[in-house]
């Protein structure tokens, strides 16, 4: 298993990091584990006919020609004027490297942007151009290339990375919050309906719902202890805690209208 993560990461180093998808994989890093697996080398065009001959050495195999013709650097602009703030852009972008918010202007960070033109297409009223890199255009020497492409790479990978925690993170919060509203709403039906049959139902998909949160965060804990990534682990051990909480909120709550005298309309004033 190490040996195989060092070779990911090995061709990971390789790749342009522009997580344009280009090579039908969801960023760069996904890529690198096709690779790994047996994946032609040749389908990264941002990455040139140089990172076909690095992926070569990497994984001992063959030059071979690319799939796509070779892409130099580029940069989205937004025409400010023409932008509606719809957010549909600010949603592709996989570095997010725009800024806005909804219905405001969006603009791009130049400095952050990879040209993956992943922005394009959901543009609703196509006011995106791409343009070569001024970076790049501005780079004079085959070092001063060089040093902007690996000055790109760290950073495009960077922050594909934090995007991605932020995503996960979101969609956990997502998670908690509904089974936090399941188990609310519960706690009320408890107060107005002890023993209903359709309560302890609901009362009993919460527990589930706690349980398959406990155990994604144990599979996403146990993921990154394999990945040694501290931020990772932090993250998951946090999940983990909030779930466990949930799960015994859960079936107090169930233990709680199980407990519960049932009334009947006889009861009633």
């Amino acid at each position: 298993m190490s040996r195989h993560l060092s070779l990911i990461d090995a061709i990971d180093a390789e790749l342009p990091q522009t997580q344009c998808g280009q090579c039908g994989h969801p960023g760069c890093r996904p890529y690198a584990e096709a690779i790994a697996a047996g994946g032609p080398i040749n389908e990264c065009p941002p990455g040139g006919e140089a990172t076909v001959a690095r992926l070569a050495a990497v994984t001992g195999r063959d030059v071979v020609p690319l799939a796509q013709p070779a892409q130099s650097p580029l940069l989205a602009r937004i025409r400010e004027a023409e932008c509606i703030g719809c957010t549909k852009c600010i949603q592709a972008c996989p570095v997010d490297a725009i800024l806005g918010a909804a219905k405001r202007m969006h603009t791009v960070i130049e400095a952050e942007c990879t040209g993956c033109e992943l922005c394009v297409a959901p543009c609703p009223v196509d006011c995106i151009d791409i343009l070569p890199h001024p970076g790049w255009e501005d780079a004079q020497s085959k070092a001063e290339r060089q040093a902007y492409l690996a000055r790109r790479a760290a950073l495009g990978r960077r922050r594909f990375e934090a995007r991605n925690r932020r995503l996960a993170r979101q969609a956990r919060e997502k998670r908690l919050e509904r089974q936090r509203r399941l188990i609310r709403q519960g706690s009320r039906a408890n107060r107005s309906a002890s023993g209903n049959p359709f309560e302890q139902r609901q009362r009993r998909m919460a527990i589930k719902a706690a349980e398959d949160a406990q155990k994604r965060a144990r599979r996403q804990l146990a993921h990154a202890e394999r990945q040694h990534d501290e931020d990772a682990m932090a993250a998951a051990r946090r999940q983990l805690t909030q779930a466990s909480d949930m799960l015994d909120n859960a079936r107090a709550a169930l233990d709680a209208l199980s407990s519960s005298p049932t009334r009947s309309p006889s009861d009633s004033p």
